[in-house]
């Protein structure tokens, strides 16, 4: 490994002003967000550093078996560097030597083949002066090729310690990102297993659920040939394959719109507006059912990262399931938002949703999410699917939030959401 003892570096005054950019740089590369800013900022220090005229860089790529050419401009380069490999394997000699050695090497300095060693006279690098490895904790997670001018050899050999302090301090910054990339796409690869196995969990409810359904369908079908003249069993029945019918549609519609979510398109959103949104679809449902919405949402929220489609469905099925459990007989459904400290200064946003239905029984509260599980009476014309809670549990939760219920058995409902905000 690369001994970074402390840096020999020049006292003069002309290095005060090398030094203050070096801050500038050690602070900047601490604070880029995405691998290919971080890339053109190292190079463009590099390249400033070294006088040269062109960089390259190659990064570890994320199944860790090779290189790849993160900085893909190539419009200007001379013709004997358009055909530098856009991949590279770790058996590729120069990237072995750079693993292995943890060297800056110089096409100029160290000659060709010295002591056994690969140098940058090599087929797929000509034209190039430079290559500086990326290294941290014994690792090479990248490397810079660089184009220089013909003083390359003084400078380097007079500036080595400070190249390698932006190697080492760019190999950092490199490692983290790597590391919060990998742990985003466990994250995804978690949130789509997850997604997966609901997806199993309510076919398979689905095949229990439409069974009864289907059977009343088909006794219809057998019956009336010989029952067709008798006008009562032809209505009543009639009413009763629709209504059967009717529920297949609905388990149907809710499965196919929870499964058409697996991609969330996350954005800054305001949850206020996403809530004003639902409530207004609403509001003429309830003004027939003599339900008064009221509405305390507070000003100056911190924004949330979601998918707004998606949340407006949990919203409504969290509505919707309000509205119901209030039935025709009139009532209250109260929405407030409102902001939370967390440790740390961390704020979240809350939505709480409260009714004044017949509330909940303490022996159902701990199975209200479960799918296909409803309270709702068979006979009733909002007979539920079962489906509602389940979906608006699971968009909460893959927007990293929670959902908890609070009931009071004759009296109502509170469900809060809290959602991580942006800032």
């Amino acid at each position: 490994m690369t001994d970074f003892s402390p840096p020999h570096i020049n006292t003069a005054p002309e290095t005060t002003e090398s030094l203050r950019h070096l801050r500038e740089f050690l602070q900047d590369i601490g604070e880029i967000p995405t691998l290919p800013l971080l890339a053109e900022r190292l190079l463009t220090e590099l390249l400033r550093r070294t006088h040269g005229r062109q960089g390259w860089l190659y990064l570890l790529d994320q199944e860790r078996t090779g290189l790849y050419h993160l900085t893909t401009d190539q419009s200007d380069q001379p013709d004997q560097l358009k055909a530098t490999p856009r991949t590279l394997t770790l058996s590729h000699p120069l990237v072995h030597e750079l693993a292995h050695r943890h060297e800056i090497l110089d096409r100029r300095f160290s000659p060709h083949d010295t002591d056994g060693h690969v140098s940058l006279n090599t087929s797929d690098f000509i034209g190039c002066s430079l290559a500086i490895p990326f290294v941290n904790r014994g690792r090479l997670l990248a490397f810079a090729i660089l184009q220089s001018d013909s003083n390359i050899s003084a400078f380097y050999r007079e500036n080595t310690d400070l190249l390698r302090i932006i190697a080492q301090s760019g190999a950092s910054s490199l490692d983290c990102l790597l590391n919060c990339n990998d742990l985003h796409s466990s994250q995804e690869l978690t949130r789509r297993a997850d997604r997966l196995r609901s997806l199993e969990t309510l076919a398979g409810g689905f095949a229990h659920e439409i069974r009864n359904p289907l059977t009343s369908i088909k006794t219809f079908i057998q019956l009336t040939p010989e029952r067709k003249d008798d006008a009562e069993f032809i209505r009543e029945f009639s009413q009763v394959v629709l209504g059967d019918v009717r529920r297949i549609e609905r388990l149907i519609d809710e499965i196919l719109g929870y499964a058409r979510s697996m991609e969330p398109q996350l954005a800054e959103e305001d949850i206020n507006t996403v809530v004003s949104s639902c409530l207004y679809l609403l509001d003429a449902k309830a003004r027939d059912r003599g339900i008064m919405i009221q509405k305390d949402l507070a000003s100056e929220l911190p924004r949330v990262m979601l998918d707004q489609q998606q949340i407006k469905q949990a919203l409504l099925n969290l509505f919707t399931n309000a509205l119901d459990a209030m039935g025709d007989r009139g009532g209250t459904l109260l929405v407030k938002t409102h902001a939370i400290e967390r440790w740390k200064g961390r704020r979240e946003v809350q939505v709480d949703i409260a009714d004044t239905g017949h509330g909940i029984p303490a022996a159902d509260l701990e199975r209200i999410f479960d799918p296909f599980y409803t309270t709702k009476h068979k006979s009733s014309e909002h007979e539920g699917t079962g489906l509602g809670l389940f979906i608006a549990h699971q968009i909460i939760r893959e927007h990293q939030g929670t959902i908890h219920v609070q009931s009071t058995e004759g009296a109502g409902t509170v469900f809060r959401i809290t959602l991580p905000s942006v800032g």
